[in-house]
């Protein structure tokens, strides 16, 4: 089970979640495109991550795409009054795998609504919008998601890779609640993940275990580990809950055991020499 029941945030002021979440991208087939090959185990590892205390999971409309949204659905519903599923629009698939920003606020009106039908619900907890589209004036985006906010069918809006000016615009149109960028141990957005704790935003890191690849701090991960008996995705995932309290990881996995070892990192308590070492 999660550790530190009272390591929570409030997306948006009033939805309390866990800081550790999951994240559903991988439960789709290869390369995030299709059904995975055993729909019964992934829908399993979504139920094994409800009954370890994860209560914030993450999902887009572009992942299979739509196979996420729907596996939530079949493996979850009804839904407990505690989850809160956030999904995302505004990135396409092409049959090549590249993903296509997509930003026309009638594309995202119709990918929300989309949205709504998979994951079976009549209001998306939080909304984000994956990508900005550089063919789109910015503003217009955030706009339709404030709109759909407006209208009572999104909670919340989050971004999702942007830039602190790009926040900044955002929150002249509608209250921000998250944002979603790359972020690991060896990789960091400092700049954004400042103007999240400055605004109480909650910072999503997107690939936060960098799928073992943190180049120059690898000597430092690997000794850490070592010497606290965990795996080095362990510390990474405990060094970020430790480097902010914004921050809301949302590893993903579709295998049972790899769940089981991320939700034992709210176990692992970094010492202020770590999380030096680690910082260096």
């Amino acid at each position: 089970m999660l550790q530190n029941e009272s390591n929570t945030f409030d997306i948006g002021g009033e939805l309390t979640v866990h800081r550790l979440g999951f994240g559903a991208m991988r439960l789709t087939g290869e390369d995030i495109v299709g059904r995975p090959d055993d729909e019964a185990e992934a829908e399993h590892v979504l139920q094994t991550a409800m009954n370890l205390g994860i209560d914030f999971v993450d999902t887009a409309d572009s992942y299979g795409p739509g196979v996420s949204e729907r596996l939530i659905r079949e493996a979850l519903a009804p839904y407990p009054e505690d989850l809160v599923v956030a999904t995302k629009g505004g990135l396409l698939r092409n049959r090549d795998g590249d993903w296509l920003p997509r930003g026309d606020p009638d594309y995202l009106r119709n990918a929300h609504l989309c949205s709504l039908d998979r994951l079976g619900v009549e209001k998306i907890d939080l909304y984000q919008y994956h990508r900005p589209d550089p063919d789109v004036d910015f503003e217009e985006s955030v706009t339709a998601l404030a709109e759909l906010k407006d209208e009572g069918v999104v909670g919340h809006v989050g971004l999702s890779n942007v830039s602190v000016e790009q926040l900044e615009t955002a929150r002249d149109i509608v209250d921000v609640a998250t944002v979603q960028n790359r972020f690991n141990l060896g990789h960091r957005d400092d700049d954004v993940l400042a103007a999240c704790e400055e605004y109480d935003i909650g910072f999503i890191p997107w690939s936060p275990l960098a799928a073992g690849d943190v180049d120059e701090k690898s000597d430092a991960l690997e000794d850490v580990a070592a010497e606290r008996d965990a795996t080095k995705y362990q510390v990474m995932l405990a060094w970020l809950l430790e480097h902010s309290p914004v921050m809301l990881p949302i590893p993903g996995t579709s295998d049972v055991e790899h769940l089981k070892q991320n939700v034992g990192a709210t176990h692992l308590d970094l010492t202020d020499e770590e999380m030096s070492r680690l910082n260096e």
